[in-house]
Formats: C-alpha cells, sequence, structure tokens
C-alpha cells in the first residue's frame, strides 16, 4: 500500500501508512506532508493502521516532519499503531514529542 494522503477536516489532514514505513518511504512520505498548503495552520494525523514494520529511519523521517511544520503551530498525532510500535516510540521518548493515541 503507497502513502494515502486525504482532508480530514478544514485543517486537517490524515496520512495513511503503508505496511512497512521505512528508508523506502522517505521521499513519498516527504512529498505527502510537504505539498500541504502552508497557508493555514494545518494538524496532522499519521494512521499506522496497516504499518507492521519501521526502521530507524522512520523515526527520523518523523522528526524531520515535526521540524518542519512545528514553526507553523501544528500538531502531529498518531494513531492505530499497534503495541508493538507504541513500545518503540515509548523507548525513544516519541511518545513526548507526539500524541499518540
Amino acid at each position: 500500500m503507497a502513502i494515502v494522503t486525504n482532508k480530514s477536516g478544514t485543517n486537517e489532514i490524515t496520512i495513511t501508512l503503508g505496511n512497512r514505513f521505512d528508508f523506502n518511504c522517505a521521499e513519498d512520505f516527504r512529498k505527502a506532508y510537504e505539498k500541504v498548503d502552508e497557508g493555514d495552520k494545518k494538524d496532522f494525523v499519521l494512521d499506522f493502521r496497516h504499518t507492521h514494520y519501521i526502521d530507524s529511519s522512520t523515526l527520523g523521517m518523523l522528526a524531520i516532519m515535526d521540524k518542519y511544520w512545528q514553526d507553523r503551530g501544528s500538531v502531529i498525532r498518531i494513531i492505530n499503531s499497534n503495541p508493538q510500535l507504541k513500545r518503540i516510540f515509548a523507548i525513544t521518548e516519541f511518545n513526548n514529542k507526539f500524541k499518540i493515541d
């Protein structure tokens, strides 16, 4: 499954990730959030419902996205991550950087 971007609301963008979210997805992921109109504040939902594998580059991609949007006041929320991914986010303290549901 490719990375899919949908406008969820007036200022909310949902990015649904595929089965593997790793280095091979970096360019598509970057394009998914950079193509969003920067005119208004945008909040992002990263949907991990299909994602079963991440690697260390995933954490880097998330940090770069956060840095890209942080000056615009955007909130990035991670949803539907499985217990293993939640554990990785907790170990790396990404649960302090992002809202994780």
